[in-house]
């Protein structure tokens, strides 16, 4: 069994109808709905932060790669965004 994991959630996430620590047994099918979640988190959320996809044994673990620039005009995507 291989399960995704998302370290850090933050309110796009919460918002999405992605689910964390989803399990799947077959390890290709894993790799490929983490780097589809990971792809979607960074198209589609509101760019406050970058992801970046880490495998770990038999997790994927989705996870902060860095703060994106800072954009004065718009704030974070709302909760679970303050501390890392």
């Amino acid at each position: 069994m291989h399960t995704i994991q998302v370290e850090h959630v933050c309110g796009c996430f919460k918002r999405s109808d992605l689910q964390n620590n989803l399990q799947i047994e077959n390890k290709d099918d894993a790799l490929a709905k983490a780097m589809a979640m990971t792809t979607t988190m960074n198209e589609d959320f509101c760019g406050k932060h970058d992801f970046q996809l880490v495998e770990d044994k038999n997790n994927f673990v989705i996870s902060f790669k860095q703060e994106a620039p800072t954009n004065t005009t718009s704030g974070c995507c709302g909760g679970g965004c303050g501390s890392h």
